[in-house]
Parts: C-alpha cells; structure tokens; sequence
C-alpha cells in the first residue's frame, strides 16, 4: 500500500513538472496544434523521433509492453535476433537515460539484469499502439 501512495506522488511531482509547449497568444484553439509555434514543434517531434526510430527501440518496448513483470536481458538478447550485444548495450542505456525504462541489477553470479518500463515508457508504448492502431485502420 506504501509502494502505490509513494508511486502516485511521484507521478504527480513528474506531472506538474512536464515541460508545456509555449502557445502564440490570440490565436483560436479549433485543432490540437493550433496555435503553437511550428518550430518548437520541429524540435520536439526531432528529438523523440532520434530516440524512436533508433534501430531496435520498437523492439525494445514490445516485449515489456506485453508483460506487467521485468524482463531480463537475456530475453532481449534472445528476442531481438540481428542485434549485437554492444547495440543492445547501447540502445537500452539511452533507453533508461532517456526515462523510458528502469534497469535493476542484481549482486548475483551468473549476473542478473531486468528492466521495467517507467510512467513515462508506458505512455510511450500506449502513443505507439494508437499509432500502429491508426496505421492498420489506414492500411499503410
């Protein structure tokens, strides 16, 4: 019970301290978008986008999406067939540096490592489905 209240605090700190994108005063809020300045929208969209479409992110996010329980790097390494180890290596620290996905390492022999996807992942793989979703129902 103690693990959720502190959960849902945390979730409300990281909440109030998302960043908003800025709005152009005295325009009229008919879309979404309008309103915002293009170019801050270019830059958002072109970091997500550097981290999203690295090879093997998507492939990344699947497995822990479909799964409430950690999954361990040796799911990964035997999942993602193609990928070096040192790609791996690289793709899941820029994942967790990023706030996408937790890592806990374990003091054991054979070492053992697993992660978990943050709030922040889950919205990210939730945004990704709904794309996929849109995709499939526009048959691209």
């Amino acid at each position: 019970m103690e693990t959720i209240r502190k959960e849902k605090e945390r979730n409300a700190r990281l909440h109030r301290n998302t960043k908003k994108l800025p709005i152009i005063e005295g325009t009229s809020q008919n879309c979404d978008f309008t309103g915002y300045d293009a170019d801050t929208l270019m830059k958002e969209t072109a970091r997500l986008r550097k981290l999203v479409t690295k090879r093997g992110t998507l492939e990344i996010l699947i497995p822990l999406c479909c799964t409430t329980n950690p999954v361990r790097y040796i799911k990964f390494r035997n999942t993602l067939k193609g990928f070096s180890s040192k790609t791996l290596a690289i793709r899941l620290k820029e994942l967790e540096k990023g706030g996408i996905l937790e890592r806990h390492a374990y003091n054991e022999i054979p070492p053992r490592v697993e992660y978990n996807l943050t709030n922040k992942g889950q919205e990210l793989v939730e945004s990704v489905i709904n794309l996929l979703q849109w995709m499939r129902k526009w048959s691209f």
